[in-house]
């Protein structure tokens, strides 16, 4: 894909997006597959933090989380998604429009980073793991959602392998854990939401790969090193 190209077309399909993705968030994040995702959040991160949502879209998981007792700057590429998440503005909650992969944020400015379903998306993820590292203070928190061999959102990087450009870095969780370990992050902890009807006592037994190898995503918890 050509040199600027990757960001431009992400923009303008997340920006073509827009409507069709707040028509669906609310329910994601209050009885969907992001529900347990503030809760999970919040059992890492002390209340009060100073926190990037990192992918915010329509701005409804910033919201939760500002609702859940933190400050939160939501971050996006798509001007319109930014324009949708203004509605929720509030003292301690702001939205910007903005690159993952170069953050309007100072060296150690942030206590911790929310990231759903957004570093796949990004045309280099290991370059955007060291920007968050850079925007963190030390022993800073990142809460990460990676999509599992199950979702369905995957099937955005399938022309891929016919030779087609696509902007959709799919990765598999344990690449990820990988990914962090090799920018400086520390792994703390992970959660699974699973697709089909399986649920945590089916695969209690399993080793985190097989447990991952059924998940819509996997949430981890990592740490600045």
């Amino acid at each position: 894909m050509a040199n600027g190209s990757w960001h431009t077309e992400a923009k303008s399909q997340w920006d073509a997006r827009a409507e069709g993705w707040q028509s669906k968030s609310a329910e994601m994040w209050e009885r969907g597959s992001r529900k347990g995702i503030c809760p999970f959040f919040s059992g890492y991160v002390p209340q009060g933090s100073r926190v990037a949502d990192l992918g915010c879209g329509d701005g409804y998981g910033s919201r939760k989380l500002h609702q859940s007792g933190y400050e939160v700057i939501g971050i996006d590429l798509s001007n319109k998604m930014v324009q949708l998440a203004r509605r929720f503005e509030t003292e301690g909650l702001t939205f910007r429009q903005g690159d993952l992969s170069s953050l309007p944020f100072a060296d150690e400015e942030l206590d911790a980073v929310m990231a759903i379903n957004s570093l796949e998306w990004t045309e280099n993820p290991s370059q955007v793991l060291a920007e968050i590292r850079r925007v963190l203070k030390p022993s800073g928190r990142v809460c990460a959602a990676i999509l599992g061999p199950t979702a369905g959102p995957r099937e955005n990087s399938y022309k891929r392998l016919s030779g087609e450009a696509v902007i959709m870095n799919t990765m598999m969780p344990w690449e990820f854990a990988r990914l962090a370990a090799d920018n400086g992050f520390l792994y703390m902890a992970e959660e699974h939401v699973y697709k089909g009807g399986i649920t945590e006592p089916y695969v209690q037994a399993f080793p985190a790969e097989l447990k991952q190898s059924l998940t819509f995503f996997t949430l981890f918890m990592i740490e600045k090193a």
